[in-house]
């Protein structure tokens, strides 16, 4: 059974920043496409960054040039290095996993087949 833990997440000022981590266990994630998506009160939950197995990563507009994702498959960790964080960015981030080495639909939730719980961002005005 594949379990993902998410660390990191906190209280932040505006323009300051955060290193999300997520380790997994139980799978050697390797060759998965593994995505962070967040979710914020009374919101959908949105897609944030994806990475495949060959590192090629995509992000939502949202976070273009602000984040960045990352993979280190000898810790089996994720990473999402966030900076000049808004108040907009609070949310609960969650980091998932798919079964499949790319994925052309990679900002969509039910594209993931296993999920962390999450870890709270909040960052103050």
């Amino acid at each position: 059974q594949v379990h993902l833990v998410e660390s990191g997440g906190g209280l932040v000022q505006a323009g300051g920043s955060l290193r999300l981590s997520c380790a997994a266990s139980g799978r050697t994630f390797s060759s998965d496409t593994m995505g962070w998506f967040r979710q914020a009160p009374r919101k959908e939950r949105e897609f944030v960054a994806a990475i495949n197995w060959s590192g090629t990563a995509n992000y939502a507009d949202s976070v273009k040039g602000r984040f960045t994702i990352s993979r280190d498959n000898a810790k089996n960790t994720l990473y999402l290095q966030m900076n000049s964080l808004k108040p907009e960015d609070t949310a609960v981030y969650y980091c998932a996993g798919a079964n499949a080495p790319f994925l052309s639909n990679y900002g969509r939730p039910d594209a993931y087949i296993y999920w962390g719980r999450g870890t709270q961002v909040t960052v103050s005005s």
